[in-house]
């Protein structure tokens, strides 16, 4: 044990916080946990032990009257004395009685292995996940429970982009559930990540030629393997070159996605091409009704093409090389657009009031204008999603659940921004249907950065009516979300408010005083302003105070920069196989 410290008597002192005094040849700094034991007021309960985190340490000269005193005190020409104390956060209070300790009490660091896990509740964890590591070198550990589901879940993620290290936390998070003894099920454990910053994230099963030695020391530490990720799938959308099915990324192991135009009308997802549903609550009814019409017309089809045989536009049908009045096969989501606006406002050509009505079983009886702006919007999405929603080919949506990779790697950065919206919101409903269905029984992580695009604090979406369903619901089906953002004040607040675990990187002083972060105390949210990179502020259920700590750095390549071996010799050895 290691007296830092005693209890100080000119200041209050209270069951919850109090005051150290540090003597000369010790030191006590921000985040050190420390312990306080007394007698109990009542000898026969024994003795009442206090742990704290320091939150605040200061000096200042004593003795001393005026500003300039101290240089006086500089020349020896001024008697004053250095104070150096520090204040305590309580945490814990065994036994739980609140008493104010004792002034003049002895304090110690709890840096020996059963004080540091009574200050950190760790004793009371039955699965322990690391984490990251203290500023004393001491692992730091979640209660497994609160972020698999079982007690709470989902993680989230904020800080300033290029400084936070957002992306490099969530991947390490995956790392420790994919490793560490806290998880019984890694078998069948699966995470999807959306790649959504150039090709970062498609390097994470090569080794980080930048990992040092400290690095390997660090993971050894925390009982992890300083190896990538062994188990990985790429899916990457095909480039749109007409009948091109390629993937649009330098990696040439990489598998396309894309949806088949029945898969499109069966499953319900073209309310994923209407990031705005709630600009127009028109519209969202319209939306709705074509949306069935689409999945009963899909029903019992097998595509990639969509038969039908309604269409009486003589136009459209002479365009598109139709043999038959009436009855054909669309090929191409322009195709499709062109038969739901035939259906919504009637024949082009046509002269006729009556005949430019539309079809009543899919117009939801909504006023013209509203079908025309819905057609309107319709026909702007062709450009961004034809490559990925088409009938020439058999459909391969992303099935991270049915992959035998443990991590599948969805690539959207080179997406437009409506693409981006539709691939998420179309993976994330596939994922929780099937969890709905009990199709799949292992846990599913998903690792969303930019969720502030995706479920935005104003406005309504079908993206984020699936995230905020995965907020309240996930965790009881096993889909559980590691959600990242700038800034979590443009967040919807029940996605934020639902993770049990929230950490903190580099902050902008402006969103530092957001009451998103209150949960912080004050010193930490000061502190988050000038984190450095690879620094994060944890907060957990079971723990009163946050815990700063570092991880270190990624073992597996986060940019291309950083792989360890030539991918372009890798890639022609493939080829010559």
């Amino acid at each position: 044990m290691k007296q830092v410290g005693v209890v100080l008597g000119s200041r209050e002192v209270r069951p919850l916080d109090f005051w150290v005094a540090v003597p000369e040849g010790s030191y006590l700094r921000l985040d050190d946990l420390v312990y306080v034991e007394f007698p109990h007021p009542d000898p026969s309960r024994g003795s009442v032990r206090y742990y704290g985190m320091v939150d605040e340490v200061l000096k200042v000269y004593e003795g001393n009257t005026f500003d300039t005193d101290v240089f006086l005190a500089q020349r020896e020409l001024l008697p004053v004395s250095v104070a150096y104390v520090a204040h305590v956060q309580v945490t814990r209070i065994l036994p739980e009685e609140y008493l104010p300790p004792s002034p003049g009490a002895p304090v110690y660091l709890a840096n020996e292995q059963e004080p540091l896990a009574l200050a950190l509740y760790y004793e009371g964890m039955e699965r322990k996940l690391p984490v990251g590591v203290l500023k004393n070198g001491e692992v730091v550990y979640v209660n497994f429970d609160f972020l698999n589901g079982f007690k709470g879940g989902h993680v989230n993620i904020s800080g300033i982009s290029g400084v936070a290290a957002k992306t490099s936390y969530a991947t390490f998070l995956l790392h420790s559930l994919f490793h560490a003894p806290a998880n019984p099920q890694k078998a069948t454990t699966r995470a999807i990540i959306f790649n959504v910053k150039g090709e970062d994230l498609f390097y994470l099963d090569k080794p980080n030629r930048g990992l040092r030695e400290e690095d390997r020391a660090a993971y050894q530490k925390l009982g992890l393997p300083p190896h990538p990720f062994q188990s990985v799938a790429f899916l990457a959308p095909p480039r749109k070159t007409p009948g091109e099915i390629l993937p649009d990324v330098a990696r040439m192991d990489a598998t396309p996605y894309h949806w088949d135009l029945v898969q499109f009308c069966r499953e319900g997802l073209l309310p994923f091409l209407f990031a705005d549903r709630g600009a127009m609550s028109n519209l969202g009814f319209l939306i709705d009704q074509v949306t069935e019409r689409l999945r009963r017309l899909g029903e019992g089809q097998r595509g990639p093409g969509l038969w039908v045989e309604d269409w009486a536009d003589q136009v459209a049908l002479e365009e598109m090389g139709f043999e038959e009045l009436g009855k054909g096969r669309i090929v191409s989501f322009a195709q499709l657009v062109r038969y739901i606006e035939f259906k919504l406002l009637g024949p082009e050509a046509a002269s006729d009031e009556e005949e430019s009505k539309g079809d009543p079983l899919w117009t939801a009886r909504q006023s013209r204008s509203t079908r025309e702006a819905f057609a309107r919007r319709l026909r702007a999405a062709v450009g961004n999603v034809a490559h990925l929603i088409r009938g020439d080919r058999p459909g391969r949506p992303p099935d991270p659940l049915g992959a035998s990779a443990q991590v599948s790697v969805v690539d959207i950065h080179g997406l437009p921004g409506q693409a981006q919206m539709f691939v998420v919101g179309a993976l994330l409903k596939a994922i929780f249907e099937r969890k709905e269905r009990d199709e799949y029984r292992g846990r599913v992580f998903v690792v969303l950065d930019e969720l502030n695009k995706y479920a935005p604090r104003e406005g309504e979406s079908p993206i984020k009516d699936i995230l905020l369903d995965i907020a309240e619901r996930g965790r009881s089906l096993g889909v559980l979300l590691i959600g990242a953002q700038q800034t979590a004040s443009e967040v919807e607040g029940r996605v934020v408010g639902n993770a049990a675990i929230r950490v903190v990187g580099r902050l902008d002083a402006a969103e530092a005083e957001r009451p998103e972060y209150r949960y912080l105390p004050a010193s930490f949210r000061q502190r988050a302003m000038i984190l450095p990179q690879g620094t994060m502020i944890l907060h957990q259920p079971e723990i009163p105070v946050p815990l700063a700590l570092t991880f270190p750095l990624p073992a597996w390549a986060m940019k291309q920069e950083e792989v360890q071996e030539d991918l372009s010799a890798e890639a022609l050895s493939r080829l010559i196989d």
